[in-house]
């Protein structure tokens, strides 16, 4: 039989409020990820490059998260949801595990060959809006999970802020080169990456192997709705 998730009517707003941050949250990511990998290739920049491609993986997850907001918004069961988020979770652990490795070996024969990459004025730009927007969206994220219980809504805002923190590594290891000419900063920075790459893909591959998604929306696998 079905339950209710909640009291009639208080989830309804910030369910909807989360599918709009989440639309938000995914417009960024495609826009990111198209300007990050396009001037990191350009520019012969790792560290832009590998910005790029987390981008990509992010978009993937938020997308499913953005799925899920909008079946609950609809009044439908949720089992399918997580199903997927459990699978999203491989998918997005395995991913961030082999960007990790990319990242390595890309910097690693970056430094023997001396690979000096070009300034890069949109990365730089991208850099220093995504260190401001990305805990704006965070803390939007935090407050919606705190009101409709969702555990992988507030996993979401934690990635934002690892974006936020990435883009501040980004942005030190552009404008190291830009202004110093430090073409060695690039793959330094690109390797301080790997840190919270390998943080979320551990989390990741960890709730995968747990068996659940994070949906924390307090309903079992048999609830539903009309």
């Amino acid at each position: 039989m079905a339950v209710p998730l909640t009291p009639a009517g208080t989830r309804v707003g910030p369910v909807r409020a989360g599918v709009r941050v989440e639309a938000i949250t995914i417009v960024w990511m495609v826009v990111e990820a198209a300007v990050a990998i396009g001037a990191g290739v350009l520019a012969r920049s790792v560290l832009l490059t590998a910005f790029g491609l987390d981008s990509v993986i992010e978009l993937v997850s938020g997308s499913v998260l953005l799925w899920r907001l909008l079946v609950e918004a609809a009044g439908r069961s949720v089992e399918r949801v997580e199903r997927a988020e459990r699978a999203a979770a491989w998918v997005t652990g395995i991913g961030l595990a082999l960007l990790c490795v990319y990242v390595v070996a890309l910097a690693a024969l970056a430094v023997v060959t001396r690979t000096r990459p070009e300034p890069s004025s949109v990365g730089i730009g991208l850099a220093i809006v995504a260190v401001v927007g990305m805990p704006l969206l965070a803390r939007a994220k935090r407050r919606i999970a705190a009101l409709i219980g969702s555990a992988a809504l507030r996993g979401d805002a934690a990635c934002s802020i690892t974006c936020a923190y990435m883009a501040g590594a980004l942005l030190a290891g552009l404008l190291l080169n830009a202004l110093f000419g430090w073409w060695w900063a690039d793959s330094l920075a690109a390797l301080a990456l790997v840190y919270w790459l390998a943080q979320e893909a551990r989390e990741a591959l960890a709730a995968a192997r747990a068996g659940h998604g994070g949906c924390g929306c307090g309903c079992s696998d048999d609830h539903g709705g009309s």
